[in-house]
Order: structure tokens, then C-alpha cells, then sequence
């Protein structure tokens, strides 16, 4: 993972702040909940937890890609190559068997 390539384009620096967005608000509105209980109920502000997902989405969609960089793979090494048979030998079906 070290040697992956990461996108430094505005659209996916925006994306990438979509966690840390989301646990600050649920962090706030616990708080606004221990500080002043009542109307600060989980069933009362849950919808602003929606309202920033849906601001980060936005944001995302609406910043350029320039300079967006496609993740890359890189494919996994191919098998050993089975070993070489030399022509006209018998080749014993049961390795370890004697003939």
C-alpha cells in the first residue's frame, strides 16, 4: 500500500474529507447533547449528520479533476513456468513409486 499512487486532484481531496467530516459532527451534537439534553436528542439531529454527507457530495461533484491520477494495480506475477520434460523419457505418473 505504501507504493500506491494517490490522487491529489481538488475532486478526491474533497471526498477524502468525507470521515473526518462526519465524525466531527456526530462528536458536536454529542456534545451540544451532554452540555444542553432535551431537544439535542439523536432523533432530533440526525439530519444533520445526512446534511453534511450530502454537502461533501456535493462538493466533491462540483471540483475540477484536473490532474486526477486513475488508481493503479499492479498485476500479480505470473506462475513459475512448469519444469522443462525431456523427449522420450517415460515420465513416472506417481512420484516416489517405484517402477
Amino acid at each position: 500500500m505504501a507504493n500506491e499512487i494517490r490522487c491529489r486532484c481538488p475532486r478526491c481531496t474533497v471526498r477524502a474529507l468525507m470521515a473526518p467530516a462526519v465524525i466531527i459532527t456526530i462528536g458536536v451534537l454529542f456534545l451540544l447533547h451532554e452540555m444542553r439534553s432535551g431537544y439535542f436528542d439523536f432523533s432530533n439531529t440526525y439530519p444533520f449528520i445526512l446534511i453534511v454527507i450530502g454537502a461533501v457530495l456535493l462538493a466533491s461533484s462540483l471540483a475540477p479533476m484536473t490532474g486526477h491520477v486513475e488508481s493503479i494495480t499492479t498485476a500479480p506475477a505470473p506462475p513459475p513456468a512448469p519444469p522443462s520434460v525431456t523427449p522420450g523419457v517415460p515420465q513416472n505418473p506417481l512420484p516416489g513409486q517405484g517402477q
